[in-house]
């Protein structure tokens, strides 16, 4: 009997806690924006690369740490200076509406076109901005 009581105030303690994490957990919405390094000195080269090779529209103002920012779909690059910055695969992913499209607009850039895996579902290639940034465009298919 005693037993059984400890074990019911042990598993209604139990699962207060467990209602707890379920509503404290965080309500993502969506992603704001993605910040990309570039070398020290290089802000106008990166306002002109990706403002004439990718077309984008600057987000006027002073912001942080002398960043450029730009309107990227429904998100924001943002792009700032930073002492050794690294050549690595990391990269954000940004879906598009025609991939081979944006290719060849790429390509005329003189933008090298970089491959991987195959992924179900999906067409997709990398490039680099000229500060080693990774990018992914991708298009659903199917």
């Amino acid at each position: 009997m005693i037993i059984d009581c400890v074990s019911n105030s042990l598993n209604h303690s139990f699962a207060q806690s467990l209602n707890k994490l379920r509503t404290a957990m965080i309500q993502f919405k969506r992603l704001d924006h993605i910040l990309v390094c570039i070398p020290e000195g290089a802000t106008a080269e990166a306002r002109a690369f990706y403002t004439d090779s990718l077309g984008l529209a600057e987000i006027p103002g002073n912001h942080p740490g002398g960043a450029i920012w730009f309107q990227m779909g429904d998100i924001e690059l943002h792009v700032r200076e930073e002492a050794g910055t690294s050549f690595s695969k990391r990269h954000p992913a940004f879906e598009v509406g025609n991939l081979s499209e944006a290719k060849e607009i790429l390509q005329q850039k003189g933008l090298a076109i970089e491959y991987s895996s195959d992924i179900d579902g999906r067409d997709r290639f990398f490039f680099r901005d000229p500060f080693g940034n990774r990018f992914e465009l991708l298009q659903f298919i199917g």
